[in-house]
């Protein structure tokens, strides 16, 4: 072959490696092993073999490809062809290795790679640790790659550390990894052999140790490796970022801010954004627009000033119930029963937060506020000493298996502050108190509370009157707004109204007259006035879409950036509403057909957690004839959180019972017909947007949908086994469809059978691909806020491509041969007492439907024939006596029965 022939084999190969690499979805990760062949392969081709014979060219491309993965996307030839040794020359030296061949050299000129900046496109993570790990985590479950760095091991490979901080994040629960793809798009590297990494990072979050020292010294090492135009982040939960700033070069300060995310970072949607001095104001505005819509956070700007805004409120508030809880002798437990979920907070409450997050944690947030604020409160910026004794003990909570609680074999104990052991955690709130916290009327509960003589109700009113005090005394000083206060609460700590929402329902001005009394008798934790602008205020800080603002002194309307035209429909405080026109188009007891343009329509379910009951399968029915005569497209999509729970199991339950079989074959057939005919079918094309739950019923309502827009945060499945039937609006026959045109057939249909079984869920949208209830072309959303706005577009996109309604297909099934495989697995699992008797008939049930019944493998059948295979098996299910009292045990329990 001619040295021109080579040339262009070379030019060819290239071509098809770098085609190859722009399309794939994931970034190869090479191990040690492949990494020592490649330095082999280097070796031979710049030193020779033995017989000092060098590779050619060719191969050096085609060997060297995944090294230089990275290097390659978005590049042109040439430079991916360089991106070998800008990858791999930095491990060699002139000692190791003699200088390449003058061919070599020519097709590897090491120049630096020059590509236009167009947003953040890759990001690294200084820092390792949990808060680090799961930070890189989530930046891999949006698909974004990540360069994890931290310390280079003294033993064993150099990322030992890295990957082992990886391994253990899959034991963590909640999982920080949404799916099993999202960590091959992690890289992991350590500060001594790695920072040129840093140069194609478009974003740089430091996330190591709270030490100013540590922070410092890191930023020095970085910096020279820091491209012109990253943005450089520290994930501090309260140091100062004006402080931190001095670590870095001049040319660097104005692209340096602070950015705290709150654990665990996947699922607790608060990020703040705190600027210094210095730092660019598009900096921030284009930090908060990638974090909102490609990450899916929930952004508040926060001052430079101790812990910010939501450590801020949310551990005052904590230190003010510890305090009280000593005051009025409140055990600990029954503390954590008023606080909780009766107050519209998170379910872990006080006591049993502060165990999640780590007493330690805990320890160190008070400290920087005892160490850095003289702000009226000094007294309360400590722990108590039952608090303290814990810490000294390793008694951390969660991580340590032991805190303020402890779960032991006799049961869950709870630390006793009388005697300072672990006793059982059961004791109860008083019933007097428990029935004021369900009163809906906040003027009423905090009046009841305060006039109340009982020691919780004095507890309760003595913590909601100092976190009053105390957020007005801080409007100003860490946030201009107490709109921001309230939302940094509501997403960093979990409450369902922030503190300035529920003085407001309380009566401003009546609230307002009980904290001045406390403040002048001096029974609040500081003896500070409340600041005049409280005063002033007739109704409250909200009002008509209207927030107040202390630089304004007066009710304003705030500008947002772009990027929150996206959703149409926020997050929204005391006083707000949306402003988006809307036209009811048909509405009944279950549904409400709905539009804001006149071309999609937008179907919401109304009954509770979204339920399909009748009033549902009849609403979904009609809202199609009138979109069909009406308009281009259909939406569905729900207000609350949560897609559909599936079916009405107390409604449909009651009606089996009552009626037999008449009634399940009604309820069947009803939801054949609406599901999977009216809605696969239509004439328009329907898009489903899934955020939250998907169950049963709802699972099965997204899957006959043209499309789904799906948020990250979506957990889908067909759970049905777990209530003792099987699906039965068509989830079986469409399982069995999508197995049927795989490029396995079988090993597809295990999966999806496996799936609906053992009654699995998906625990995010990218896992529900994978599992097979989402199809790889349905899409995936990082920030639910957004999907009824991407829904309605992929809607109108379909409308526009002059849609056709699916045509019905013939399947091929596996028929008598395919029950007969998965009854051989299932028969060892019942005789080896894995399995029920029950479970065994639900399983083999299932794979009857799923198989087409005893039929000939790989007949075609058609779907009408699998809808009846289902049909029929979920009716003899449903019929049994063992079925029936799983699905009462799941009614009055909420958990499953094994019988």
């Amino acid at each position: 072959m001619s040295e021109l022939e080579q040339l262009s084999e070379l030019e060819q190969k290239f071509n098809e490696m770098v085609q190859a690499v722009r399309d794939a979805t994931i970034d190869f990760k090479p191990d040690n092993n492949q990494k020592l062949k490649l330095y082999a392969f280097y070796k031979q081709a710049t030193v020779g073999d033995v017989e000092g014979k060098c590779p050619s060219v060719l191969k050096m491309v085609e060997r060297a490809k995944w090294m230089a993965w990275d290097s390659i996307k978005g590049q042109s030839k040439d430079q991916a062809m360089r991106g070998y040794l800008a990858v791999f020359g930095h491990e060699f030296t002139e000692s190791e290795a003699s200088k390449p061949k003058a061919d070599v050299q020519a097709a590897f000129k090491s120049e630096p790679v020059q590509r236009p900046h167009v947003g953040i496109e890759k990001v690294a993570i200084l820092g390792a640790g949990v808060m680090g790990a799961q930070i890189a985590a989530h930046f891999a479950n949006a698909r974004i790659p990540a360069v994890l760095f931290d310390l280079k091991a003294k033993e064993g490979a150099p990322n030992a550390l890295i990957d082992g901080a990886l391994q253990k994040l899959a034991k963590l629960n909640p999982k920080p990894f949404g799916s099993a793809q999202a960590v091959n798009y992690i890289t992991a590297a350590n500060y001594e052999d790695n920072l040129e990494l840093l140069k194609d990072c478009d974003l740089i979050i430091e996330a190591i140790a709270e030490r100013m020292d540590w922070k410092k010294d890191l930023y020095h090492n970085i910096a020279p490796h820091v491209a012109k135009h990253a943005i450089i982040a520290s994930n501090t939960s309260g140091l100062s970022i004006e402080s931190l700033t001095e670590s870095l070069p001049t040319h660097l300060h104005a692209h340096f801010c602070g950015v705290h995310f709150f654990n665990p970072p996947r699922y607790m949607p608060l990020v703040e954004l705190i600027a210094h001095d210095g730092t660019k104001p598009d900096v921030l505005d284009q930090l908060e627009t990638f974090l909102v819509q490609k990450l899916g956070k929930s952004i508040i700007r926060a001052k430079d000033t101790p812990n910010f805004i939501a450590n801020r409120l949310g551990v005052f508030s904590m230190l003010a119930t510890c305090y009280y809880t000593e005051k009025f002798n409140i055990p600990l437990e029954v503390v954590d029963g008023l606080t909780g979920k009766k107050l519209g907070r998170a379910k872990s409450a006080t006591y049993r937060t502060a165990d999640v997050v780590g007493l330690d944690t805990f320890a160190h947030v008070v400290d920087t506020m005892k160490n850095s604020l003289t702000d009226g409160w000094e007294k309360v910026y400590q722990l108590p000493n039952w608090i303290h004794a814990l810490i000294e003990k390793g008694a951390f909570g969660q991580k340590t298996k032991k805190g303020l609680y402890v779960k032991e074999k006799d049961g869950l104990k709870v630390l006793d502050l009388q005697s300072q052991t672990y006793r059982l955690s059961d004791q109860k709130p008083d019933k007097a108190v428990t029935e004021i916290l369900g009163e809906k009327d906040w003027s009423v509960k905090l009046e009841k509370l305060k006039t109340m003589d009982h020691p919780q109700a004095q507890f309760l009113w003595s913590c909601f009157r100092d976190s009053f005090h105390y957020a007005a005394c801080l409007v100003g000083d860490i946030s201009n707004y107490p709109k921001d206060m309230d939302l940094a609460i509501r997403w960093g700590f979990g409450w369902k109204e922030g503190i300035f929402e529920t003085w407001q329902q309380a009566g401003w001005q009546q609230v307002t007259r009980w904290i001045d009394e406390d403040i002048k008798s001096g029974k609040t934790l500081s003896s500070k006035a409340l600041p005049q602008w409280v005063y002033a205020l007739k109704e409250g800080v909200y009002g008509d879409n209207k927030s107040f603002s202390f630089t304004d002194n007066a009710l304003v309307t705030r500008q947002e950036l772009p990027v929150y035209k996206r959703q149409l429909h926020k997050d929204y405080v005391l006083g707000e509403h949306s402003t988006m026109p809307s036209v009811t188009l048909y509405e009944n007891e279950g549904v409400r057909l709905w539009s804001v343009d006149e071309e999609i329509g937008i179907l919401s379910f109304k009954s509770k957690m979204c339920s399909i009951g009748d009033a549902v399968l009849a609403g979904i029915s009609e809202a199609i004839k009138v979109a069909e005569s009406k308009l281009k497209g259909m939406v569905i999509w729900q207000e609350q959180d949560i897609f559909s729970a599936g079916a009405n199991l107390e409604e449909f339950g009651f009606k089996f019972m009552m009626h037999g079989k008449e009634a399940v074959y009604e309820v069947i057939q009803k939801g054949h017909q609406v599901i999977t005919q009216e809605l696969r079918y239509s004439k328009i094309p329907v898009v489903a947007a899934v955020k939250g739950f998907a169950f049963g019923g709802g699972c099965e309502t997204l899957m006959h949908c043209d499309a789904v827009v799906a948020a990250h945060e979506s957990y889908i499945g067909l759970v049905e086994a777990g209530v003792g039937i099987i699906p039965g609006w068509g989830g079986s026959k469409e399982m069995a469809k999508r197995a049927s045109v795989a490029q396995d057939p079988w090993k597809d249909f295990e999966k999806r059978y496996k799936n609906l079984a053992m009654a699995q869920v998906a625990t995010s949208a990218y896992e529900a691909i994978e599992m097979g209830f989402l199809r790889e072309s349905d899409t995936v959303v990082m920030n639910s806020k957004e999907i009824l706005s991407v829904a309605i577009e992929k809607a109108r996109f379909l409308a526009y491509s002059s849609y056709q309604p699916p045509l019905k297909q013939k399947i091929k099934v596996f028929g008598e041969a395919g029950i007969a495989t998965v009854k051989g697995l299932l028969v060892n699992m019942r005789d080896g007492n894995q399995i029920s008797a029950h479970d065994y008939k639900i399983a083999t049930n299932l794979a009857d439907a799923m198989c087409g019944g005893e039929i000939e493998k790989d007949t075609y059948v058609s779907e009408d024939w699998l809808l009846k295979r289902e049909l029929e098996n979920f009716v003899e299910l449903a019929l049994s006596e063992k079925s029936a009292a799983r699905m009462q045990h799941m009614l009055e329990t909420g958990k499953p029965l094994r019988n």
